[in-house]
């Protein structure tokens, strides 16, 4: 057995622990997309975890009726979730107990929690495989686009907040100590727009209000990253929509109507409106006018 599996008592509906090398916003981006396995694909049982060293630490667990889950510790290339791992790709057993194509290492604590059919996502960060997360079945189930695309939906979501996650952080670590505002370099600042533009963009298309609401602070924090202190703030009574702040944000980088309907999965002429709307309300003749404007009134970064 490759698995630790302390004993441990278990909730009979959920049980999280914290993620082994994660941070605490990373661990609960892990245990929501969890439970979102549960909530999409209706398959009653999902586990998680991110990847240390050559192994996965599964701490997120929705659904479970026995504590055998708990503590396991799934290494590169053993069993349905290591293949994931290892292969970048996801991996089902339909019948696991007698599947042929994996190494049944964890069949003590699978099989414990009574789970037949076992669908397994390899959670990709660009090219690396941050982690797995996994639905399961007490009876032998088909896996095909009813649960398939939720579940790919739900690694997508996970993968792109991580990326964000990853690309703050980064940010904020070469950020240097200070109490007085310092300027970026120009480049920096570009940078952060950008990313700051498409957490915008990512967000924008994204149902699941309380990821929203945690993509909402990571577009906050960049925002004041990349704020300029060498540019004099106005105060500006104006509040612009949600979406006049997406196309805004993307007008700033440069993209044109068509390219900011094709981003945002808007109508061209939708952004059109959105682009006078926000330019009528910041009093500005031209799109970089109204960028300038937004960016001085602390409304785009």
């Amino acid at each position: 057995m490759g698995a630790s599996l302390p004993h441990r008592a278990a909730t009979p509906d959920r049980t999280r622990t914290g993620a082994l090398g994660a941070d605490a916003g990373d661990a609960s981006a892990l245990d929501h997309a969890v439970a979102e396995l549960v909530r999409r694909t209706r398959f009653p049982v999902a586990f998680g975890g991110f990847a240390v060293g050559d192994a996965v630490h599964i701490s997120a667990i929705h659904g479970a009726r026995t504590p055998s889950l708990q503590g396991l510790v799934v290494q590169a290339t053993r069993g349905l979730g290591g293949r994931a791992l290892v292969e970048k790709r996801p991996r089902l057993a339909l019948d696991y107990g007698s599947s042929k194509s994996i190494t049944h290492d964890y069949d003590r604590a699978v099989l414990g929690e009574g789970i037949a059919t076992l669908f397994a996502v390899p959670v990709m960060v660009g090219d690396r495989a941050r982690g797995v997360i996994y639905c399961g079945s007490r009876a032998e189930s088909p896996v095909g686009d009813v649960v398939a695309r939720p579940a790919f939906a739900v690694a997508e979501e996970l993968s792109s907040e991580l990326r964000i996650r990853e690309e703050v952080q980064r940010r904020l670590a070469l950020s240097p100590a200070r109490t007085e505002p310092v300027a970026l370099a120009a480049s920096a600042r570009e940078e952060l727009r950008e990313t700051y533009a498409e957490l915008r963009s990512i967000a924008a298309i994204v149902d699941d209000p309380q990821l929203r609401v945690r993509l909402a602070r990571l577009e906050t924090r960049l925002a004041a990253l990349s704020h300029d202190a060498s540019e004099p703030a106005i105060d500006l009574d104006v509040r612009l929509s949600p979406r006049e702040v997406d196309v805004l944000a993307c007008a700033a980088l440069g993209s044109t109507n068509a390219e900011i309907a094709a981003t945002l999965e808007l109508k061209e002429g939708t952004v059109k409106s959105y682009l006078q709307s926000a330019m009528a309300k910041l009093d500005a003749s031209t799109r970089h006018a109204a960028v300038v404007t937004a960016r001085r009134a602390g409304l785009l970064p």
